[in-house]
């Protein structure tokens, strides 16, 4: 995903050049999140049993795989993994919905 209607952080001068750039990425976290929820309606359809919708061991090796490349990004590891607990919880609450949906 890739949308060019923005400078580059270093590049902008303006708030209005940081805001068009921070816009920019809000809308393609939106998309990418659209399709994570996809990803959740799959495991949905696919988990046999609600009791295994919540998987504390995949949350924690979700967790730790974000952190790592956080790190290598030079993100907050921190941050990354306050942002990505808020994540797979609503994720997990998003996933047990669309098991009891199912049918």
């Amino acid at each position: 995903m890739q949308d060019d209607n923005f400078l580059p952080p270093e590049s902008c001068t303006t708030m209005a050049e940081v805001r068009a750039g921070v816009d920019s990425i809000d809308r393609q976290m939106v998309a990418l999140l659209g399709v994570r929820m996809r990803f959740m309606d799959a495991a949905a359809r696919i988990k046999p049993d609600r009791n295994l919708v919540r998987d504390e061991a995949r949350k924690a090796q979700v967790i730790a795989n974000v952190q790592r490349h956080a790190a290598e990004k030079g993100v907050p590891a921190g941050l990354a993994a306050d942002l990505w607990e808020m994540l797979v919880e609503a994720s997990i609450a998003y996933e047990l919905k669309a098991f009891d949906q199912r049918g």
